[in-house]
Order: C-alpha cells, then sequence, then structure tokens
C-alpha cells in the first residue's frame, strides 16, 4: 500500500479531517491533499507528527512504500549532500586557480580566457545548485 492511501486511511480511522491535521501540523490543507494524493511527500519530522497524531507506527506508515522511503533517504543523507558541495567548492577553486595562471600564461589568447570563464560560470551554477537544494 502507498502512503497517500495509508495517510489517509490513518486520518479516516482517526476522525480528522484534512484542516484538522493541516491545523496541528502547522502546514496547509493543500498539503495533507497533496501528501494523501501522492503529488508530494512529507519530511521525516511531518511522518513522525503523524505517526504520533494518528497513533499509528512509523512501521505501519512507512514499511512497503518504496518510494517514500527513497525520498526520506535522499531528503536525510547529509554525508552525500555534503559530498556534492564539498566537490563543487573544490572544482570552483581549481577553475578558479587555472584562470589565473592560464591567463597570465597566455594574455594575447582570448579562447583560453573565454573557454577558462565559461568553466568557471559552470562551476559556479554547480555550487549554487548544491547551496540552493540544501536549504
Amino acid at each position: 500500500m502507498e502512503i497517500g492511501k495509508k495517510l489517509k486511511d490513518a486520518r479516516a480511522k482517526s476522525g480528522l479531517t484534512q484542516e484538522q491535521v493541516a491545523e496541528k501540523l502547522l502546514v496547509s490543507r493543500q498539503t495533507i491533499s497533496n501528501w494523501e494524493n501522492e503529488r508530494s511527500y512529507p519530511d521525516i519530522v511531518s511522518v513522525i507528527r503523524l505517526s504520533d497524531l494518528y497513533s499509528v507506527s512509523l512501521d505501519q506508515l512507512l514499511k512497503g512504500d518504496a518510494k517514500m522511503m527513497e525520498h526520506l533517504e535522499e531528503s536525510t543523507d547529509i554525508v552525500k549532500s555534503n559530498r556534492h558541495l564539498i566537490s563543487a567548492i573544490v572544482l570552483n577553486i581549481v577553475v578558479l586557480l587555472a584562470l589565473i595562471l592560464l591567463t597570465a600564461a597566455f594574455p594575447t589568447n582570448v579562447y583560453v580566457v573565454v573557454c577558462l570563464f565559461s568553466l568557471s560560470v559552470i562551476g559556479v551554477a554547480f555550487l549554487l545548485y548544491q547551496i540552493v537544494k540544501r536549504i
């Protein structure tokens, strides 16, 4: 059984409306609807709060739902996220150093400068993506 159906069934058994659940979790009713219809998934804190609210074990809510487990693993994998962020920072430092050194070595070669500048823009974009993804 998928997490959305489990959440909807648990809410119904608890005798609560989506509005009541949303109010208790400090989210919108639309958020509850999205979780129940699997348009989005709750974060781990919300899953724990739902488990408490519905008096249902986390095991009952999560077991057997591969998509939800994958979502939780991705959203809580801090080590992997940190590795990506560190990689992006190192990439930017290397490209910046290469840009400075090669510009000094070949001041008249516009192609080298343009190529390295393009790489630095890509590196900065990757770094910003990693930062935004963490927020």
